[in-house]
């Protein structure tokens, strides 16, 4: 053996395993599809890389007032740590953005400030859920997989179906109810970009605050965590309803999460908020103050400022909603068109979101070379070496390994690539056989 193998030797005997909750850890399936694209990209091939839940900055830039109000902020010396909670100024900010917009009225103690929606979801994950609890949550949906396994919750997992453009529904939830501590749902949803009907999420509120009437006083309430962080972009007649405006007693059972990464295209401006019960955001706020989850000073007194600037963002999302509306209906109709032709492709209406539902169903099929795609990775791999189109398959997102759907990101494509990329696709499915 030589001297560097006995040296790599022992040095896996000396660290040997770590905790247990990093050593099963499920690996993002979206990092290791980037890695692929990234790879193929720098080898130089043209790949539609539809895959990232993010902006194309040259594309989508942030308003130029926020802008401009970060580097004034900069300028003046904002530089310092801030409050654990955000900003007074910042959070009376969003309490006049969320009343005006949305109709909800949230004091700037009932506001929790932080470094964009994850931190405020494991926060919030971390201050309501213990070992053994049970979580209710739908696949596909962004991250909460991960989440209950980080605080070592009992999963319940509600599958959902195309015919329910993937939402769940107070039916599906039900029997799950029993003893649950935490509901965790996003509308418009991610990956989907589907949203609520009004009907079914005031079943699903009247069901929530039918179990907590039911709990007695010393035992947990069940709580409704409701991703809306795309609450803005929503295209057509899509409405975006919320638990608080259809019933006002949910207000002391939901924590809102929500912020500006979505809504103004600014995901690396770090800036998000929670909304909910003061004793819980109180337990958020500590848990986020011992990881340091703040959002950046100079940020926060840019967005105080910015929220406040009505027409600015009126003419802002004005403008980017039928930006991103254009993209999604293109590319829809660019998969009815090939459904048409007797493709076995799908994809569901865009209601909100950056995001399109489309389902490639070609497990079964044979390429021109004999090879059997088996499998829904073969079917991913396939599309992404013959059609070089990259998107996301539903498994990434907690569904079972064998759904066929996908999520295709519009945050970085450009409208005048997009028919080049339905025609490389229908070449790559008339291969098939």
């Amino acid at each position: 053996m030589k001297v560097n193998e006995k040296l790599n030797t022992a040095e896996k005997r000396t660290l040997g395993k770590l905790s247990n909750l990093s050593e099963t850890l499920i690996g993002s399936e979206i990092v290791k599809l980037g890695a692929d694209i990234k790879e193929k990209i720098t080898g130089g091939e043209t790949i539609y890389n539809f895959t990232i839940g993010d902006f194309d900055s040259s594309i989508f830039p942030i308003p130029k007032k926020l802008e401009e109000e970060i580097v004034n902020a900069y300028h003046h010396g904002f530089t310092t740590y801030p409050p654990a909670d955000g900003i007074l100024s910042l959070r009376e900010s969003v309490s006049s953005f969320i009343k005006e917009r949305e109709g909800l009225d949230y004091n700037s103690k009932e506001i929790l400030i932080a470094a964009g929606g994850r931190p405020l979801i494991y926060a919030l994950y971390r201050a309501v859920v213990d070992r053994d609890d049970k979580v209710i949550y739908a696949v596909p949906s962004w991250n909460n997989n991960h989440y209950v396994h980080f605080v070592e919750g009992q999963h319940e997992v509600i599958e959902t179906t195309a015919e329910n453009n993937f939402m769940p529904t107070a039916e599906d939830i039900q029997p799950h109810i029993e003893d649950a501590v935490l509901i965790a749902l996003c509308s418009p949803l991610n990956p989907t970009g589907t949203v609520f009907k009004k009907e079914e999420l005031e079943k699903i509120c009247d069901m929530v605050l039918e179990e907590n009437m039911r709990r007695g006083d010393d035992e947990k309430k069940l709580y409704f965590m409701y991703d809306q962080m795309y609450w803005t972009l929503t295209f057509g007649d899509t409405k975006h309803y919320n638990p608080v405006s259809l019933r006002p007693e949910m207000k002391q059972y939901t924590i809102f999460i929500d912020g500006i990464s979505k809504a103004f295209a600014a995901t690396g401006v770090r800036v998000g908020w929670a909304l909910g019960p003061e004793n819980v955001l109180a337990k958020m706020k500590a848990i986020n103050s011992h990881i340091g989850a703040w959002s950046p000073m100079a940020e926060q007194h840019a967005t105080a400022k910015f929220l406040l600037q009505k027409d600015v963002i009126d003419k802002y999302l004005s403008h980017f909603k039928k930006e991103l509306e254009e993209r999604l209906q293109l590319i829809y109709k660019g998969f009815q068109k090939l459904k048409a032709e007797g493709f076995t492709v799908d994809a569901c209406a865009p209601q909100a979101a950056i995001y399109l539902t489309i389902q490639i169903s070609l497990a079964g099929k044979k390429t021109n070379d004999g090879k059997m795609l088996s499998n829904q990775a073969d079917v991913t791999s396939y599309v992404l070496n013959e059609a070089k189109l990259a998107v996301v398959p539903f498994y990434a997102f907690g569904a079972p390994k064998t759904s066929d759907w996908y999520r295709l990101s519009v945050g970085t494509c450009k409208k005048e690539e997009i028919p080049a990329m339905l025609e490389q696709l229908n070449g790559a499915l008339s291969k098939l056989s």
